[in-house]
């Protein structure tokens, strides 16, 4: 388990912040802040060096990229075991419909986010992405109405 570290008041408003828009400048964050430009970068900087911040993402729109449906792929892989789970994991990863891949407990092994077109191209995904491989058991699929995005992550109070 990582070690957790130690954050101010400070730190925690930059993550807020940087959480709510990563784009945001040294300057404005130091303005927000209220702490000289370099020494938000250097708060900043050393938040990199400790694994806090682990790096920058640009969010896209999938249904802009003609992946207008979204579903969850709940996935059992039987028998469960590594040397066919990390082959698994792999080709999972590689498919550009996937958008995350989460290892679970209880009774399916991993639960796949994916964006396709449309059903057909849902439909097709399923069966020779997902059943047509031999350590697949089972795949249940749910759709994805809508998303919300949640609040900044930081350490419990």
């Amino acid at each position: 388990m990582a070690e957790s570290v130690v954050l101010d008041p400070v730190d925690l408003h930059i993550l807020r912040l940087l959480q709510n828009d990563a784009r945001t400048t040294y300057r404005d964050l130091a303005a927000e802040v209220g702490v000289a430009p370099s020494t938000c970068l250097d708060r900043v900087a050393r938040l990199r060096r400790a694994g806090v911040i682990l790096g920058y993402q640009l969010r896209v729109d999938p249904a802009k990229l003609g992946r207008g449906l979204q579903a969850l792929l709940s996935v059992q892989v039987r028998p469960h075991r590594r040397d066919l789970i990390g082959p698994f994991v792999e080709r999972v990863r590689a498919l550009p419909e996937s958008r995350s891949l989460f290892h679970l407990t209880g009774p399916d092994d991993y639960l796949v986010h994916v964006t396709v077109a449309d059903t057909a191209d849902l439909q097709r995904l399923v069966l020779d992405e997902f059943t047509s491989r031999p350590e697949v058991a089972r795949v249940e699929t749910r759709l994805i109405f809508q998303q919300w995005d949640c609040g900044p992550l930081l350490p419990p109070e």
